[in-house]
């Protein structure tokens, strides 16, 4: 479509990180205002209301793109997450790894992200750790570690999409989606919450029509996107330290619009506020949680939004079981940081609180 468009001095690709930074802008915003986070949904002390507006999201976002399907604008027949062979081994054991490391670093990439807009030095340096890892484990040295365990695979044919499944991909996507509102509704948040969760869901159809309708383009085609963070903190990176060699893409433009619509928001809202470590021991923690999501990201196939938010409404059975290991990883490392504090500190009974983030 985009040949029809008109532009003649410009390119799909260059129109894709323009689009790509409206996109981030605003899920930096509203992520921000809504404080969107799915560990704060599986772990949180408000993690009935932080589910809520997550599951206000992911209802949207799979009707959404399921109804784009229908459509004929997209089709997701040659996508990565709908392989034949399902790489079981990588996407259990790096979502298991990732949910461990977001409990560590007290957040997900994403809310690090935002969290980072919003003066968190800590998050910043997660993030850049997080990037140096995951792009090590795409095109480094963990790469072989990669693709060795990638190798362990179950061969699902035509039901490594959940489409195949009775009544077809619209009924799976009302299904879906129906259990996902019971979930917000019944949350305890108020409209606007829930509103924020349905306008981030919203983005995520939205950017896979932009990149695979919109800006499709037969002679120079681009990659089909949508909302993710693995990948592209790597390629953002990547970017920084050599953009006179390596043309920007969806993914740079995406991060520097969530910095930029966070940071926006965190103004506005007057909650902009410098934050960084308290101690050794957290800055290690921190650390160690930041190498385990960047590579449980990479091996699950993307991170709590690319393989959970935008992945699950492609009807993904990859993307389903990424987000299940990631919430099991959580809870078990939240689990273990609970019995740690407790056995620890025998002075206290229970662990002193922590800040949400």
């Amino acid at each position: 479509m985009f040949e029809t468009l008109g532009f003649e001095d410009t390119t799909a690709r260059a129109v894709s990180v323009l689009f790509a930074l409206g996109v981030g802008i605003l899920f930096g915003g509203l992520a921000q205002l809504t404080r969107f986070c799915f560990r704060r949904a599986v772990v949180g002390a408000d993690r009935r209301q932080a589910a809520g507006v997550w599951a206000m999201a992911l209802a949207v976002a799979v009707l959404g793109t399921q109804v784009a399907v229908a459509l004929g604008w997209i089709s997701f027949g040659e996508h990565r997450l709908m392989v034949a062979d399902l790489p079981v081994a990588a996407v259990v054991l790096g979502g298991l790894m990732f949910g461990a490391g977001m409990v560590l670093t007290r957040g997900c990439v994403s809310r690090l992200m935002v969290l980072t807009g919003s003066g968190n030095l800590r998050a910043l340096v997660v993030i850049v750790i997080f990037a140096v890892v995951a792009h090590a484990a795409l095109k480094g040295v963990l790469a072989p570690f990669r693709t060795w365990i990638g190798s362990v695979t179950v061969p699902m044919g035509d039901y490594a999409s959940l489409a195949a499944l009775a009544g077809g991909p619209l009924v799976v996507a009302a299904l879906i989606a129906l259990v996902a509102v019971a979930v917000a509704l019944k949350s305890g948040n108020r409209a606007l919450p829930l509103l924020g969760g349905a306008l981030i869901g919203a983005l995520v159809p939205l950017a896979w029509v932009g990149t695979g309708y919109v800006l499709f383009d037969e002679f120079d085609p681009i990659a089909m996107e949508s909302l993710s963070f693995t990948a592209p903190s790597a390629e953002t990176l990547f970017y920084t330290l050599a953009s006179s060699a390596v043309p920007a893409g969806f993914g740079t433009g995406l991060v520097g619009g969530v910095l930029v619509g966070a940071l926006v928001a965190a103004l506005l809202s007057g909650s902009f506020q410098w934050q960084s470590f308290e101690s050794p021991r957290q800055t290690g923690r921190y650390l160690s949680g930041a190498v385990l999501m960047g590579v449980g990201g990479v091996l699950a196939g993307g991170c709590t939004v690319g393989a959970g938010l935008a992945g699950i409404p492609t009807l993904s059975l990859a993307a389903v079981l990424a987000l299940a290991s990631i919430a099991a990883g959580g809870l078990a490392a939240n689990a273990w940081l609970n019995a740690a504090a407790s056995g620890s500190g025998a002075q206290r009974a229970t662990p002193s609180v922590q800040p949400a983030e």
